[in-house]
């Protein structure tokens, strides 16, 4: 904050300063009275030269007069005004820590440089001496160094404390020093959306930085004294002094070693995907710590100057969209609870399907095909999951996206997230019912999807996302909300079951890992256009699964948008949990059979959706 100056005014003249006006013009009349008295014979010439001289006598007295008592007080003030200063000192704002221990945020010494430019006498040499230290523009400091009207500006914020002390040496007139803290990010853009940034005035201005600024920041203090020459304090000068209080650190959830892996890994997959956008997440199921968070294009908090506009937040939190095909997972879920078919179950699948005037079909052309529920999800068959969501209740359907909570806030600790939207259950048509069914007509977060896959891996439970574990300094270790929404052990088997058949015989087949149980589903979902319908050819895509019957509960979500033809993004969920399996030894608990590599070509799944 910038230094201010004391002044005094005085609105109205005291007593004090009344009676002495008085007495002065008293004693210029007494002494002009005497002089006429005492020199009746002398000429008129000589007696006009006496009385002028006495005139300029009264004058200097007068003056004199006002200038200890009548206006003693205001220079006086003005004098402390020009050796004192006013400032808030800055306090250490707390450090930001991963899962393990890692400096993700920190702030370190700095100093301030500014300038007091009445006291600036050759304000051409000086700012060609700060530049010769400093880097930048002569012109520039010479510019602030002759500002008019002021006695305070900045040369440099938050300098290194030795480029600060090359500039102390120069000893330069009317130039001052201030010691502060800059904020430093250690790791750059890796985890930059999630961490943060601050300004120079050490507020947090979005992520965590923004989300812990009462936590991280602590208090300012403050300072009122009077300084000397190259702007040392007078001893004895300090009028007010009031330290700063430190703020508190944190420990995050965030895991930066996976967290850089999921960052290359989104960036390579969209460049094969020919896309600039996507979206990727690791979340712990059983407990809500968020692993991994990251949204392109990417932040470095450490050089917002060339950071892209829109990527200060991880849109794959604070953005909705209309999930498509990852959204059966909740329409089979909801026909296993209603026992309408068991995954071996087989119906009917037509062509086409007709209400309220709209049809819907499939992604591909087909004829009518009997499916069981397993192969409507491994061949992601919109008609397939209507008709059977249809069979089990649209009322048990709403009512699952409601116990879910897929519409609703996570309460994640991060800024800005989103909520999702569905009709209301009363306005529902038939149409409504089969759009969402297949994750149309209904916006939901990609945080929302990964949690209801969560509640999937751990059967029922529903986790809070979080990225605050702890705060080291005070020891507090924050617990996090859970909430039971449904205990089925048999039904969670079977959707595990059937979100398996995906990866290994329907549309999932690039997410598989050799050795693990993976589950999971694959969308292809279609964009609204501004000028209404959808668009053609180009979708947002996404797969969302975890490792099942292993030592790990990670859960993950990968999307891509605005991605032309239908592709997936299997790829890159394997490529982030096959390196989350090195990186934290993930073992899988059962046996799990060699899948014959051959069978990504010779089964052929149909991979649109």
């Amino acid at each position: 904050m910038a230094p201010q100056r004391y002044s005094t005014r005085a609105s109205r003249e005291s007593a004090r300063e009344k009676t002495a006006r008085a007495s002065a013009s008293r004693t210029a009349a007494g002494t002009v009275a005497n002089l006429n008295a005492s020199l009746p014979l002398v000429s008129g010439r000589a007696k006009a030269v006496l009385l002028l001289f006495a005139a300029v006598v009264v004058v200097f007295l007068l003056r004199l007069l006002f200038l200890q008592v009548v206006v003693a007080d205001q220079y006086s003030a003005m004098a402390l005004e020009s050796r004192t200063v006013n400032f808030e000192t800055t306090a250490r704002r707390g450090t930001i820590y991963d899962r393990n221990g890692i400096v993700l945020a920190t702030s370190v010494e700095a100093t301030t440089i500014y300038a007091n430019p009445v006291e600036v006498t050759d304000a051409h040499q000086e700012a060609q001496e700060l530049c010769a230290v400093l880097g930048g523009q002569t012109a520039d400091y010479e510019k602030l160094l002759s500002t008019p009207s002021t006695t305070f500006v900045y040369i440099k914020r938050q300098a290194d404390v030795e480029v600060a002390d090359k500039v102390r040496e120069l000893k330069l007139d009317g130039i001052y020093f201030i010691s502060e803290t800059r904020r430093e990010y250690p790791n750059g853009a890796i985890g930059g959306q999630v961490i943060g940034y601050c300004n120079m005035d050490g507020e947090g201005i979005c992520g965590l930085e923004l989300q812990y600024d009462d936590i991280l920041r602590g208090e300012p203090g403050l300072y009122v004294g009077e300084r000397g020459e190259q702007g040392f304090p007078i001893p004895g000068g300090v009028q007010e002094e009031r330290p700063a209080v430190n703020g508190q650190d944190i420990m995050i959830s965030l895991d930066i070693k996976l967290q850089d892996t999921v960052e290359q890994a989104l960036a390579d997959g969209v460049v094969e995907l020919e896309t600039e956008e996507g979206s990727a997440l690791v979340m712990d199921a059983a407990t809500g710590e968020v692993f991994a968070a990251c949204s392109l294009p990417y932040m470095n908090p450490a050089d917002m100057a060339n950071s892209e506009v829109g990527s200060e937040s991880v849109r794959a939190i604070t953005q909705a969209y209309e999930p498509g095909s990852t959204f059966k997972a909740v329409s089979a879920l909801t026909i296993l609870e209603q026992g309408t078919m068991g995954p071996e179950d087989t119906m009917f699948c037509p062509s086409t399907l007709s209400a309220d005037d709209y049809n819907v079909s499939d992604s591909h052309d087909r004829e009518g095909e009997t499916y069981s529920l397993r192969e409507i999800l491994n061949h992601s068959s919109n008609v397939g999951i209507a008709l059977a969501t249809d069979d089990a209740g649209w009322r048990h359907f709403y009512d699952n996206i409601m116990r879910f909570k897929l519409t609703e806030t996570t309460g994640i600790d991060y800024p800005g997230e989103a909520a999702g939207y569905v009709q209301d259950f009363n306005r529902w048509a038939k149409i409504t019912g089969y759009n969402v069914s297949f994750g149309q007509g209904i916006s939901v977060t990609p945080l929302q999807m990964l949690r209801f896959y969560a509640a999937i891996e751990n059967e029922g439970s529903l986790v809070t996302p979080h990225f605050l574990i702890s705060m080291p300094q005070s020891g507090e270790v924050l617990d996090w909300p859970q909430e039971k929404v449904a205990n089925e052990p048999a039904v969670f088997a079977d959707m595990k079951s059937m979100l398996r058949s995906v990866v290994t015989d329907g549309t999932g087949l690039k997410a598989d890992i050799a050795g693990y149980e993976v589950c999971g589903k694959t969308s292809t979902a279609e964009i609204a256009s501004d000028e209404g319908g959808y668009k053609k050819e180009v979708y947002n895509i996404g797969f969302c699964g975890f490792i099942n019957n292993s030592s790990s509960n990670l859960v993950c979500f990968v999307g891509a948008n605005e991605v032309y033809a239908m592709r997936q993004t299997t790829q890159i969920f394997n490529d982030i949990m096959a390196s989350a399996v090195k990186l934290y030894g993930i073992t899988s608990n059962e046996p799990v059979p060699e899948r014959d590599a051959s069978a990504d070509d010779s089964a052929q799944p149909d991979q649109s959706e």
